[in-house]
């Protein structure tokens, strides 16, 4: 006896019934025949529909509108192709034909296979002479893209253009139901719901589910792809709650229409009440675009849309946002606001393409009126410190890379001057090529580089107001390089390699270490380099574990350079870190308008830990010594490029980097993963005489069942000549607890151990499941800059998402919708 499940008779409750046959059996010659009658049947029902006829997803043709896409089929999926000479299997407790009444009738547990369809039913009859197939009984269908029809009772014809369903019940493959009690599809195309229900949402039986729409009618049009709701009510758990006459929704085969997208509401001490309401345009498969005005009670209206396209090769987005200004309804405290007045607004685009299978282009840029409009409508984290623009074209293979970019910088510190901010640099063009042999050298690896940069530099406007421009400067270098590794019989690794390079630098507009004006200037100059790398490694094992030790030397060896890299300025060289990974580069500058000189030994160890258990550490101990010639790092000398004379404070680069003596800082660095999950890595710089810490930057993050936990410490000592008068001491921890399989808690701080003051911290509790997911948040940050207008943020944001309708999102008393993500097109309510 099997136990068949019927239709919903709730928003999500399922009731089961019994039914018991008596089993008798026809002669096997009716048997057969009555077999090979329905196989004939199904097969031309199939073959004519490509589905089942209740399945209100058979999409007719031409069902594919230009505004909009959808999954071929409805969101039942695609028809699948039917394969005539299957064969079909059929087994019940009773077969009868009637040859007078021309019907082949099946009874009890009737159960047909055919072409990945699964039909069962109490009792299928075929009428031949009326052209009618009858299912009778916890009728059920599952199709071969895993959908699931049920009713208790379903006449249609034979070849399922039109179908009678009665208390029907469907479940696609993504857990998408709708049941009914009754439901008529007509024409091939239309399947209306009486007394309908409709949820992704999974339940227990007996139980309704999280949320459902309910309607007196519920019509679905398969070429529209639309659901259309006639007295809808929105049920949570059974319970209603919005009551609407007429509602209509893309069915979830639906990915792109045109239409409303989910509005969001808000509060903000700087806006006052914020509504917006986008609207999204479906234009063509290839484009679209989204207008999303945000209407502010104290700023007024800030239109914004996105505009999107894609080509076969490639694609490209616009977003732009506008306001007319008024000055009076600033915050208390904006700077000079009568300056703000009239329109204010931003430009942003991105794109990339592909020219072939190497080749591609594309660029990034952000343009805006004034330094505080993103910021102050929330486009920008207030943590976003540069502006970075770029176009660029790239190419690339195995051995062969070619990158020519332009660049766009500008200031966005969070300790800017309003004067400091207007101060930009133009990079036009960078071109970096490298090369590989491809066939061995001398027994090693011969490759070429290249790299040239022309650049300018746009002063604040306290410089312009002086009459003082920015500098101009251009770079080239040309590198060749040469390596070979061996190992000889005991095992010692032995890597000599070897450098030439030629520079071509030219700039005007440079200032002297007290601000006076330098002399244009073209320098030619070329180095020489060569070294060995020593590694001899030792490796023991023991019952539960392997250790290797292997000390490393690294000798490396170049003349002086016969220019004043001080008179140079340095545009891309001035970020020094010493630590275990900058041990044993070649070289330790970095950018190319620094050039390493003298000689210098580099020497360490590194021990390797490997448990059978899985635990594994790594730790590495060095020093680098510099033995002979000039030390590019003793005196890095000010900042060559132009400022307001006697206000250069600033070096070229850090003359604390700890490679500044003869004998560098000790570097150290600790990689440890005792389990799975976790790990903590660790590396500090010690001062060479005291032992001293200089730096340290420690991460550790964990996964422990449940819980999730991150922490970052990092440490710098003072550094006055870069404007660094006191130690820094960040730290920032993250700790996530799943508390059950739908909810979870996050929160997050970071945190100046120095000024005792949180920068900012984060508290999210979080419910997801199949069908709805709600986000609420808590938000503050401690960022202040009255030239810029950035004044300390609290945020609060609750965010709704309905699985095929959308999302909902509440925010109040934030000058920052830092957190709210953009509008995306997505299926319109």
């Amino acid at each position: 006896m099997r136990l068949a499940r019927t239709p919903h008779t709730m928003c999500g409750t399922l009731r089961a019934e019994l039914g018991s046959t008596t089993r008798s059996g026809p002669s096997a010659a009716v048997r057969a025949f009555a077999i090979a009658l329905i196989v004939t049947v199904i097969a031309s029902v199939f073959a004519a529909s490509g589905s089942f006829a209740q399945d209100p997803s058979v999409r007719s043709a031409g069902g594919n509108s230009r505004t909009f896409q959808s999954q071929p089929g409805g969101m039942f999926g695609a028809p699948q192709q039917i394969n005539k000479a299957a064969p079909l299997y059929l087994q019940g407790d009773e077969l009868i034909y009637d040859t007078k009444g021309q019907r082949v009738t099946a009874k009890g547990n009737v159960e047909i296979y055919y072409n990945n369809y699964v039909l069962t039913a109490d009792k299928v009859t075929y009428d031949q002479a009326a052209g009618k197939l009858l299912l009778e009984g916890n009728a059920q269908i599952k199709d071969a893209n895993g959908n699931i029809e049920r009713a208790d009772r379903i006449e249609t014809t034979d070849d399922f253009r039109d179908a009678f369903i009665e208390t029907l019940s469907v479940t696609t493959k993504d857990q998408t139901r709708i049941a009914a009690r009754r439901a008529v599809r007509r024409d091939g195309n239309v399947t209306e719901f009486d007394d309908g229900k409709f949820t992704p949402c999974k339940n227990d039986p007996g139980k309704p589910p999280l949320w459902c729409l309910t309607g007196k009618r519920i019509i679905h049009d398969q070429t529209a792809a639309t659901l259309t709701y006639q007295d809808a009510r929105f049920e949570v758990l059974g319970v209603p709650v919005l009551y609407l006459p007429y509602f209509q929704h893309p069915d979830p085969s639906v990915k792109r229409r045109s239409g409303f997208l989910a509005p969001s509401f808000g509060q903000s001490s700087n806006l006052g009440v914020t509504t917006e309401i986008p609207y999204y345009f479906a234009l063509s498969p290839s484009y679209d675009f989204t207008f999303h005005p945000e209407f502010s009670s104290k700023q007024g209206v800030l239109l914004k849309g996105d505009w999107r396209q894609k080509f076969a090769t490639g694609q490209y987005s616009i977003k732009g946002a506008a306001i007319y200004q008024n000055p009076d309804t600033l915050p208390a405290g904006t700077t000079d606001p009568q300056s703000l007045q009239g329109w204010r607004g931003t430009v942003e685009t991105k794109g990339h393409f592909s020219l072939s299978s190497w080749w591609s282009f594309g660029w990034d840029a952000t343009y805006q009126s004034d330094q505080s409009f993103r910021r102050f409508y929330g486009f920008d984290s207030v943590f976003q410190t540069d502006r970075v623009n770029t176009a660029y074209i790239r190419g690339m293979n195995e051995r062969n890379y070619f990158n020519a970019s332009l660049y766009e910088f500008g200031g966005r510190s969070l300790n800017d001057t309003a004067s400091t901010a207007t101060a930009s640099s133009l990079v036009h063009p960078v071109i970096d090529y490298r090369y590989i042999a491809n066939a061995p050298v001398l027994g090693g690896e011969l490759s070429f580089n290249g790299h040239a940069r022309s650049m300018s530099r746009f002063t604040g406007a306290a410089e312009r107001a002086l009459g003082i421009n920015g500098t101009d400067s251009m770079h080239a270098v040309t590198e060749v390089n040469w390596r070979k590794k061996f190992i000889d019989p005991i095992g010692q690794t032995w890597t000599p390699f070897a450098n030439l390079r030629g520079d071509v630098y030219s700039f005007a507009d440079a200032r002297d270490a007290t601000g006076a004006p330098l002399a244009s200037s073209t320098l030619t100059y070329g180095t020489a380099s060569a070294g060995l790398t020593y590694a001899y490694p030792f490796v023991a094992h023991s019952a539960g574990a392997s250790h290797v030790i292997a000390p490393t030397v690294q000798v490396v060896t170049r003349q002086s350079s016969r220019v004043d890299q001080r008179l140079i300025p340095n545009e891309d060289a001035k970020s020094i870190i010493l630590d275990d990974g900058l041990l044993f580069d070649e070289k330790k500058v970095s950018g190319f308008d620094r050039i390493d000189t003298g000689t210098r030994i580099n020497a360490g160890a590194q021990y390797t830990f490997q448990a059978n258990s899985g635990l594994s550490a790594r730790v590495v101990l060095g020093q680098s010594f510099h033995v002979g010639g000039n030390n590019v790092f003793a005196d890095p000398g000010k900042d060559v490029t132009s400022s307001v004379p006697g206000a250069i404070t600033a070096t070229s680069f850090s003359p604390s980097s700890g490679l500044e003596t003869a004998r560098s800082d000790y570097v150290a660095g600790i990689y440890i993963s005792p389990i799975k999950n976790f790990s903590l890595v660790a590396q500090g710089r010690f001062d060479d005489k005291d032992g001293s810490l200089r730096r340290q930057d420690t991460l550790a993050s964990a996964g422990i069942g449940p819980l999730t936990l991150q922490a970052l410490y990092t440490y710098q000592h003072a550094d006055p000549l870069l404007n660094i008068n006191t130690d820094q001491h960040d730290l920032m921890g993250t700790i996530g607890l799943k508390l059950t399989d739908n909810w979870s808690v996050l929160g997050s701080m970071r945190y100046d151990l120095d000024a005792k003051q949180r920068i900012q911290d984060l508290i999210q509790l979080r419910y997801a499941d199949e069908c709805f997911v709600l986000t609420a948040s808590y938000q503050e940050t401690f960022v202040a800059n009255t030239a810029l207008n950035i004044v300390p943020d609290k945020t609060v944001m609750l965010r709704f998402e309905l699985k095929n309708l959308g999302d909902f999102n509440y925010k109040t008393d934030t000058t920052s919708f830092a957190a709210r993500g953009d509008n995306q097109p997505a299926t319109p309510n």
